[in-house]
């Protein structure tokens, strides 16, 4: 159901240079229908309060066939309102590479929470993402029934004869394992650090002291839970691929920063060359 203003503010931009030209006239509207989708469907229970979340997402499209099947490869993005202050700080960035949908041009996109659309749930599963994360760092676990919804999402897909991205778990990215990730007991302490962290990154410019001492407590829990978890992680990797530059830079002065950096760099191996930059 489509209603007016809700919880983001999701720009959306196609690039079709690498389909037939036959194919890309059917596709003139495509971006403004999911921009309309993303931004007027109602994703979060109840009335959403503050300003809206600001997202993106980059469609780029690698196949059509047979004039209504395509396939894309998508970045997603989000980011928030640092509170108290006209600056952001970004909140995922993922590359998707393997979407697969039916489309018609003109077509009408609908929700539904109760089965699996190939064009719609995609939507939707990010949507939740993203709400759920964005809640996240505001009360701790707060993000939990949106990273549920994403994994109801997920359980249709699996009975819903889903393309294969839907069901993976390896590789170098997965939306199933991630969501599976942000509900996993084993991985709590990551959760409730990203609320403190975020705490940390929102009093940064009022008391930078209290800020650093947040983000080294965040990193202090993620460590606490790395020989338990898997190191191919997908929520550690979402997360640091979006955020190691911000933890570098804010720890800049900080009286334990090597501490932390190395800690960093066990933690986050992938980008270890940047955190021994800065130690």
């Amino acid at each position: 159901m489509l209603l007016n203003a809700q919880e983001l503010n999701c720009t959306v931009r196609v690039n079709v240079e690498n389909l037939e030209t036959y194919y890309r006239d059917f596709l003139n509207d495509f971006a403004s229908s999911v921009e309309d989708y993303m931004n007027k469907t109602k994703f979060y229970d109840g009335e959403w309060e503050g300003n809206k979340i600001e997202c993106a997402m980059d469609i780029f499209f690698t196949k059509g066939s047979n004039e209504v099947n395509y396939a894309a490869q998508v970045v997603i993005t989000s980011k928030r309102e640092i509170y108290n202050s006209l600056n952001y700080t970004r909140m995922l960035t993922v590359s998707d590479n393997s979407w697969t949908f039916r489309y018609e041009e003109g077509q009408s996109f609908y929700q539904n929470d109760n089965s699996f659309d190939p064009l719609t749930s995609f939507l939707d599963f990010y949507a939740y993402l993203i709400i759920g994360l964005d809640l996240d760092s505001y009360a701790e676990l707060g993000g939990t029934p949106y990273f549920s919804k994403a994994l109801n999402i997920v359980n249709f897909a699996v009975t819903g004869g889903a393309s294969s991205s839907w069901l993976s778990t390896t590789g170098t990215y997965s939306k199933r394992k991630l969501v599976q990730e942000l509900l996993d007991e084993r991985y709590r302490p990551f959760r409730e650090g990203f609320y403190d962290y975020f705490y940390g990154i929102d009093i940064f410019s009022q008391n930078k002291k209290v800020a650093q001492r947040e983000i080294a407590k965040f990193v202090d829990k993620v460590a606490s839970i790395k020989d338990k978890i898997d190191m191919r992680s997908m929520l550690l990797k979402t997360f640091f691929d979006a955020k190691y530059g911000e933890i570098i830079e804010k720890l800049k002065g900080y009286p334990d920063r090597k501490k932390v950096l190395l800690k960093l760099m066990k933690i986050d191996p992938a980008h270890s060359a940047k955190y021994d930059e800065g130690i």
